[in-house]
């Protein structure tokens, strides 16, 4: 699977685990020169605390367009260590 915002790859791996209809890209498949922290924070009743990164592809920012759970709940324990996304980016197989 691919990840790809504003024409370039950012997350690549065969190894996603799917979540309610969400690609999980495993932590060390991101590239990390396109993303930054967010201050940014949800919760989700079984998945727990979400933290977000922001995008950075070529000077366009695409602002909390990743999440991860940095204290994954124990319902929730096959995505520790996963980067998901939306708001514009493709995954594709």
């Amino acid at each position: 699977m691919k990840a790809i915002w504003n024409g370039q790859i950012i997350a690549e791996s065969n190894d996603t685990v799917v979540v309610e209809g969400n690609h999980y890209f495993p932590a060390d498949s991101i590239d990390k020169k396109y993303f930054t922290e967010s201050e940014s924070h949800s919760v989700c009743h079984w998945k727990g605390k979400a933290s977000y990164y922001n995008l950075d592809v070529e000077g366009n920012m695409n602002i909390d367009a990743a999440w991860y759970y940095p204290e994954t709940s124990d319902m929730a324990m096959n995505i520790k260590d996963y980067v998901a996304f939306w708001k514009g980016v493709e995954v594709i197989n």
